[in-house]
């Protein structure tokens, strides 16, 4: 199973994601990292392990207020052999090319109109799709949902209430994501407090996990990634 960091990017700063409620963010602090600049912030991540995936949000993009590519092109340059996997809340191609040569897009639900930037991707591991989850209500066109047989290879379950809360994965949801979509790799974003927590995932059938505060608050330890 393969665990994958998360930054989230406003105003060109590295922000603390909680729950969804964006409008809450505020600078990362941690002891990873002496400020919440990007190049710094992923430094300490890599330090504490050698990621080969780091996925950023751009949640200025996502928004609809601006956007940080500056912030994304020079994480590009200083990590040159890092796979990013970049939501910048793409709702159309145009918005997806703006992404090339610095990562894998990243189709958030959330973003969506209608199910056709989806299905035009259809078994694709360029991009990646993000199912939002927002409590028990799904985030974005319901065809989204109910159509698995388009969606792309990679597949990110994302709980957002469970972001920054200490509330566990949510295994009950990923399961069911997992029995209707047999030929995508799923990822579990959310939730994810220790190396229980991973232990959990990986034996729920999880290809990977997006993790951020636990690696911060020092409850994920490189022996914890190195074990799954």
């Amino acid at each position: 199973m393969q665990a994958i960091p998360v930054i989230d990017l406003m105003g060109g700063e590295v922000v603390r994601a909680r729950m969804g409620e964006r409008s809450a963010y505020r600078p990362l602090e941690s002891p990873l990292s002496p400020s919440s600049d990007p190049i710094a912030v992923v430094s300490g991540l890599i330090a504490v392990y050698p990621f080969p995936i780091l996925y950023v949000a751009d949640l200025d993009a996502i928004e609809g207020k601006g956007d940080n590519l500056s912030a994304l092109r020079r994480l590009r340059s200083n990590f040159p052999a890092l796979e990013m996997w970049i939501d910048n809340g793409a709702a159309d191609e145009a918005a997806l090319e703006a992404l090339a040569g610095l990562g894998a897009p990243v189709i958030g639900s959330e973003s969506q109109r209608d199910g056709a930037l989806v299905a035009r991707h259809r078994d694709s591991r360029r991009v990646v799709l993000s199912l939002d989850f927002r409590g028990e209500a799904f985030q974005g066109p319901p065809g989204i949902l109910a159509e698995p047989a388009l969606w792309p290879r990679r597949v990110i379950v994302m709980t957002l209430a469970r972001v920054g809360a200490g509330a566990g994965p949510d295994l009950e949801r990923l399961g069911a994501i997992r029995s209707i979509a047999q030929n995508c790799e799923i990822y579990a974003a959310g939730g994810v407090r220790d190396a229980t927590d991973l232990k959990a995932l990986k034996a729920a059938g999880a290809s990977g996990a997006l993790i951020a505060t636990a690696l911060h608050q020092r409850r994920i330890v490189r022996a914890d990634l190195e074990a799954i």
